[in-house]
């Protein structure tokens, strides 16, 4: 018979915990959308706004075929929510930001990011973490993971906010002089 304690502890690992970060960390709900009403007519992508879904769908698979074409093929098509409205973005806890990618659990698109150059940026974020890991990839340097996004999603903004165009101006000069072929083991020694 197994001890209260180690019952205690079973209840707080798998039922508390995850119900506590399901209703403290907002972006972890891109595992499951549609227990916040959004509406997922396609394995991989999700829309509160069916009226768009369309719209949605194209720019996914863009986004994926950019991606392919321009670094590597992604292993896995990710999860894409995309929030035509503020409220959806809130249930994700977008806040300020336009975009977020949860590690390889999905991302989160708001109503001002429904631009391929945007798709593309949380894209390039999903292979980052395929290629390097999320662990791995969290204690690279911002002008890696945030400068490669923007740089490669061909944002075609001329000047970024602080500190994402020094991120930008920086992966760029260090992009120039790595070959292209062996990015990832490069990138693996930063």
């Amino acid at each position: 018979m197994k001890s209260p304690s180690l019952k205690r502890l079973a209840l707080l690992i798998f039922v508390i915990v995850p119900l506590a970060a399901w209703f403290i960390v907002k972006p972890i709900r891109v595992v499951a959308p549609e227990l916040v009403g959004i509406t997922c007519p396609l394995e991989h992508v999700c829309v509160d706004d069916m009226t768009r879904v369309q719209e949605a769908i194209d720019l996914h698979t863009a986004g994926v075929a950019f991606v392919a074409s321009n670094l590597a093929p992604l292993k896995v098509a990710p999860k894409v929510i995309f929030c035509a409205t503020v409220d959806c973005a809130l249930t994700f806890g977008l806040g300020a930001r336009s975009a977020v990618t949860v590690a390889r659990l999905g991302t989160v698109i708001g109503p001002k990011a429904w631009k391929p150059y945007y798709v593309r940026h949380e894209m390039i974020h999903v292979l980052q973490a395929e290629q390097m890991g999320v662990i791995r990839l969290m204690f690279k340097p911002s002008w890696f993971v945030e400068g490669m996004a923007y740089a490669l999603s061909e944002d075609p903004r001329e000047t970024l906010t602080e500190p994402f165009e020094t991120d930008r101006k920086l992966f760029r000069k260090w992009y120039q002089t790595t070959n292209k072929e062996m990015l990832w083991n490069a990138a693996g020694g930063l």
